[in-house]
């Protein structure tokens, strides 16, 4: 590897403040990690989620040794893999939930982008899902979740305040929607996606809308509002 393959933790023995030399030298030494990280994705998505260091050595390109200048432990490394994988899950989902305006349509498009992140990548999701038992990454996938039905929630809200109903429910519905969805798609990723994925949304987004128009139905609706309601739905 030449002169590059020094020791990245050794410290910068130049006091005082920070310089653009070793500006550039943690720039490096993050780019590098990145690299690492998208090797070992990319094992994984070769070998499974029983991979193994060698084996994500191997496919980064690099010794172990070298991957052990980057990451303590195995833990470590899929600590970190587990954040990128959670941040594709968010990056997904997010902006569906954005989109759509209408209410039965946000509970349908936030089932979709969930079941499109497994489907698209089914031995991530199994590996994020299924390996939370190590340090730190049952916070990761417990923080996604989070995030998710936080701009869940906010949606909803905006949509219940827009009905001239209380948008109390928001919270709980989208925090109920999320873990519900995560249920299900572990169980559809864990049996080999039995059904297609259009099936499975409709599936759930009749289930769980069902819930929720009950409750809005149920709901002290101003009179005029109640009327529009009854007119529709002859």
């Amino acid at each position: 590897m030449g002169p590059t393959s020094t020791d990245v933790n050794a410290s910068d023995p130049s006091p005082g403040p920070r310089t653009g030399r070793r500006d550039r030298w943690a720039g490096h030494r993050e780019q590098r990690r990145q690299e690492l990280i998208a090797g070992a994705v990319q094992a994984l998505l070769r070998y499974g989620p029983q991979v193994d260091m060698d084996q994500v050595a191997a496919t980064a390109g690099v010794t172990k040794p070298v991957l052990y200048r980057y990451f303590a432990d195995k833990a470590q490394l899929w600590l970190a893999v587990s954040e990128v994988v959670a941040a594709r899950v968010v990056d997904t989902i997010a902006p569906a939930i954005e989109r759509v305006r209408e209410e039965r349509a946000l509970v349908e498009a936030t089932i979709d982008a969930y079941l499109g992140v497994i489907e698209s990548e089914p031995t991530l999701y199994r590996f994020l899902m299924h390996q939370a038992g190590h340090p730190g990454i049952h916070q990761v996938v417990a923080g996604t979740s989070r995030q998710v039905a936080a701009g869940l929630a906010r949606v909803i809200g905006d949509r219940l305040r827009a009905l001239g109903l209380d948008a109390g429910p928001a919270e709980p519905w989208a925090y109920g929607l999320v873990g519900f969805v995560q249920a299900v798609g572990d169980w559809w990723t864990t049996h080999g996606q039995p059904i297609r994925r259009a099936a499975l949304t409709d599936y759930l987004t009749t289930l769980l809308w069902s819930g929720i128009e009950g409750v809005r139905r149920g709901a002290d609706l101003p009179r005029e509002l109640t009327r529009a309601h009854e007119r529709i739905d002859r």
